[in-house]
């Protein structure tokens, strides 16, 4: 854990002086993401007798960075560790509560979770969210194909807010009803080829502020 601290303290000091309030990490060891040659179904994934050191080093480092004024909020994600729906339930309960939850809505519907459902379990600890959609159809064709992650990526699966199957609506409501007061951030990846960043940047940042509008979480401009 010692050299843990050390490797991420450069990027800790540079969220202090910036004024940030969060900080995301996620465990990579072993990761696919990146990967093309590698299927997703060739994830790592935890042993059962790996969880325990797992959830103790985590709220550890959580523990040190809250010390600092920044919370730590965890990463689920495709071809890591962390990705299912269990996975991230059982993370929840063998961390301590500075851990946080960063929901990603788009990784949560390519893993084949609610959001909606994971803010109902979890509002509590959700300090940080990425707003990114999912086309349905590629979705379904990347699944059928086993496909990587960056192939998937390639093909189009993600998309920004508004512009696929996620029930964005839905998902903020429940974070309004946690009492959410963070971040929400309009993210895709994608291949700028097919999809212009900025021209779907505005798509989505237009979505997303219309659903928190509704949903009651904009707060008043000044």
């Amino acid at each position: 854990m010692r050299a843990e601290i050390a490797a991420i303290e450069p990027h800790c000091s540079l969220l202090v002086a910036m004024g940030c309030a969060v900080l995301v990490y996620a465990e990579t060891s072993g990761s696919i993401a990146g990967d093309r040659h590698h299927p997703l179904s060739g994830r790592p994934r935890l042993g059962a007798s790996d969880w325990h050191d797992f959830g103790v080093r985590l709220t550890e480092l959580a523990d040190h960075l809250s010390a600092c004024g920044i919370a730590l909020v965890y990463h689920h994600h495709m071809g890591t560790v962390i990705e299912s729906e269990a996975e991230i339930d059982r993370l929840m309960a063998v961390t301590g509560d500075k851990v946080g939850l960063l929901l990603d809505t788009g990784h949560a519907a390519y893993a084949g979770v609610d959001p909606a459902s994971l803010i109902r379990r979890h509002g509590d600890r959700i300090k940080h969210v990425h707003c990114k959609d999912v086309r349905r159809e590629v979705l379904a064709r990347v699944r059928a194909h086993d496909a990587s992650f960056l192939d998937a990526v390639l093909d189009g699966v993600f998309t920004v807010p508004g512009d696929g199957c996620v029930d964005f609506s839905g998902a903020l409501a429940e974070l309004a009803a946690a009492d959410y007061n963070g971040w929400l951030v309009v993210e895709a990846e994608q291949d700028p080829e097919k999809a212009p960043p900025l021209a779907y940047a505005r798509i989505g940042l237009a979505q997303l502020r219309a659903a928190a509008a509704r949903a009651g979480l904009m707060r008043e401009e000044r």
